[in-house]
């Protein structure tokens, strides 16, 4: 081999490991950052990791908000109609949270199986779902489209 082809080819071989120590980098910096989607039914079965921040969503179960009337302490049940995910959360809820509407939570599950959330997710009207809650619902057996009047009954009762 001659010493051009030599250099050239150490060349190469340096910017293709400074090329994969990059990419290592960058995938292993955006990892922390991920925040997966988990229905009640994956959480219940232990698919979700705890300590982690992720997003679990379902629709908020009638009769399950309970208000703390000395705090901004709210807690309620999420569900997919298969189980339940108890959710503490201390803020100030969306306008459009209601029982039996959809909604989206992030935050962490607690090593109790309770979730804290960080942030509640209810920008809808009526008649949407969030996708991930669509999506879980089927898988579950459920179609979305039998649970879309509820909404609409509990806001008469209201």
């Amino acid at each position: 081999m001659t010493p051009k082809r030599r250099q050239k080819l150490v060349i190469i071989l340096g910017a293709l490991a400074l090329a994969a120590v990059a990419v290592g980098l960058t995938l292993y910096a955006l990892r922390a950052n991920i925040n997966l989607f988990y229905s009640p039914v994956q959480i219940a079965q232990g698919d979700a990791p705890i300590e982690r921040t992720i997003r679990a969503g379902g629709m908020v179960k009638e009769a399950s908000v309970v208000r703390d009337p000395q705090s901004l302490n709210v807690e309620f049940l999420v569900t997919d109609y298969v189980d339940e995910l108890a959710v503490a959360y201390n803020g100030i809820l969306p306008d459009l949270f209601r029982e039996g509407q959809g909604v989206v939570v992030v935050g962490k599950l607690s090593t109790d199986g309770r979730f804290i959330a960080d942030k509640v997710l209810a920008r809808h009207d009526e008649n949407y779902m969030p996708p991930e809650v669509s999506q879980a619902l089927e898988e579950a057996g459920y179609s979305p489209a039998d649970y879309q009047d509820q909404p609409v009954e509990a806001a008469r009762r209201e």
